[in-house]
């Protein structure tokens, strides 16, 4: 539970805040910034949360803003680190731009979503939705009682009740990232997939949905193991607040009533070796100082079947390069001097196949180009659809609904990249490069 909540600026001047318990002196927010300010002279490394003569601080730092809560009590900080996150989600819903300028202009409005965001220290309604439907920008201004939605007062907080819709709708979306580190010699050092199912509900009334994932897929925790196939591991599952975590505990099917519109219905990691999907080799030619060459090669090792699109292959090239020349097998080249890359751009990229680009530049001085500590690596962008790398796949989505409606769910499933880098070769010297 939180004592206080304060938003302060970047100088430590509290902007607004809000005692709910009454327990801690609110002069302790005065001893925040000096504490922060002291930890960066000492370089080190920023943390959300300390204690300081029994106050426990737990903050984060948005744009030019400090959300800070103090509190006394062994409170459970990632719950109150994750309601100060919903505090400027919504306050971004409701203002579009959180600064300390729009948190100046709407006091009344803030003190309004404080007081029913949290009730005596304690996280109550936090979905923008629902806060929307009873307090409004002019809510303060309005002499008509507003009452709340029965969403406030109910079990699903995160619904309104008589929802209807012309066309019952829902669109599913599992989307899978792929962070890739590659070192000079050509080995994998790091690969991880960073999951996420997004959803658009457009359904009436109240309805009660199930997702079944394939067998392949094995949670962290869950104490069963797959019925068949090989395991895949999951791990720092999270669900929307809307799944029935019992449920999901007992037969690990994900049952819900979602929210109405679009929202994150869970997301996950993988902390796996991935074969990279798009492989890219180098290979620089340095003559003297003078001028510099490039060969590209890029090979896109997933299945035939498979196409990624709108594929950027970013090569940092040096500072000073100029009259740059290309030549690709396909797709188009361009320079980007204030990046000071090139950027390989191919529209389709089949899987199995393999191209080749050259590069040419001058080098109008002379500099030491070959340390390649300094060198930073190329980087890769990319969008595969229809594809996941882990294997995950919806076995079925099922809708209920006392009205007994038809509804249709669409799924679709993409592949692209996260973190995707490729560590430049060394640079070899006055050697003939073999022609594309």
């Amino acid at each position: 539970m939180a004592s206080a909540v304060f938003v302060l600026d970047l100088k430590g001047k509290v902007l607004i805040s809000r005692n709910y318990r009454g327990d801690i002196p609110m002069s302790a927010v005065e001893k925040f910034m000096p504490l922060v300010l002291e930890a960066e002279e000492e370089q080190q490394a920023p943390t959300p949360c300390f204690t300081h003569e029994g106050v426990n601080y737990l903050y984060i730092r948005h744009n030019n803003l400090y959300l800070l809560s103090i509190t006394k009590k062994n409170s459970n900080a990632t719950m109150i680190l994750l309601f100060l996150h919903k505090l400027t989600e919504v306050f971004t819903e409701y203002f579009k731009e959180l600064e300390e300028e729009s948190i100046r202009d709407n006091f009344v409005i803030i003190y309004e979503l404080l007081d029913e965001m949290m009730d005596f220290g304690y996280p109550q309604t936090t979905e923008t939705k629902i806060l929307q439907e009873y307090i409004t920008q002019e809510s303060h201004k309005l002499e008509i009682q507003v009452r709340p939605p029965m969403a406030v007062t109910n079990a699903v907080s995160w619904r309104s009740e008589g929802i209807k819709h012309r066309k019952n709708e829902v669109f599913l979306d599992v989307i899978e990232s792929v962070n890739l580190l590659v070192n000079s010699n050509g080995n994998v050092l790091r690969s991880e997939i960073l999951g996420v199912i997004k959803m658009k509900c457009y359904l009436s009334g109240m309805p009660e949905l199930r997702l079944g994932l394939n067998d392949k897929v094995m949670f962290e925790n869950t104490g069963r193991s797959p019925s068949r196939g090989k395991a895949i591991e999951m791990e720092d599952v999270k669900f929307h607040q809307c799944v029935r975590l019992s449920r999901f505990e007992n037969d690990r099917t994900i049952s819900f009533i979602p929210p109405d519109g679009e929202f994150e219905l869970m997301s996950y990691r993988l902390n796996t070796q991935v074969k990279p999907l798009i492989w890219v080799e180098a290979l620089v030619e340095n003559y003297a100082g003078s001028r510099i060459e490039y060969m590209i090669k890029a090979k896109a090792q997933f299945k035939r079947r498979s196409t990624a699109n709108n594929v950027e292959i970013h090569v940092p090239v040096p500072d000073d390069a100029d009259s740059p020349k290309f030549r690709s097998s396909i797709g188009s080249v361009q320079y980007a001097p204030e990046k000071s890359c090139l950027v390989w751009k191919i529209k389709q990229f089949q899987g199995g196949k393999e191209f080749l680009m050259r590069a040419h530049f001058g080098l109008p001085s002379v500099k030491n180009i070959d340390d390649t500590d300094k060198k930073p690596p190329i980087a890769v962008k990319f969008e595969i659809p229809y594809f996941t790398t882990s294997g995950i796949q919806v076995r079925y989505l099922k809708i209920v609904e006392k009205s007994g409606y038809q509804a249709l769910p669409w799924v679709r499933y993409i592949t692209q990249n996260g973190d995707y880098q490729l560590r430049m070769p060394e640079n070899i010297k006055n050697n003939k490069m073999p022609p594309i």
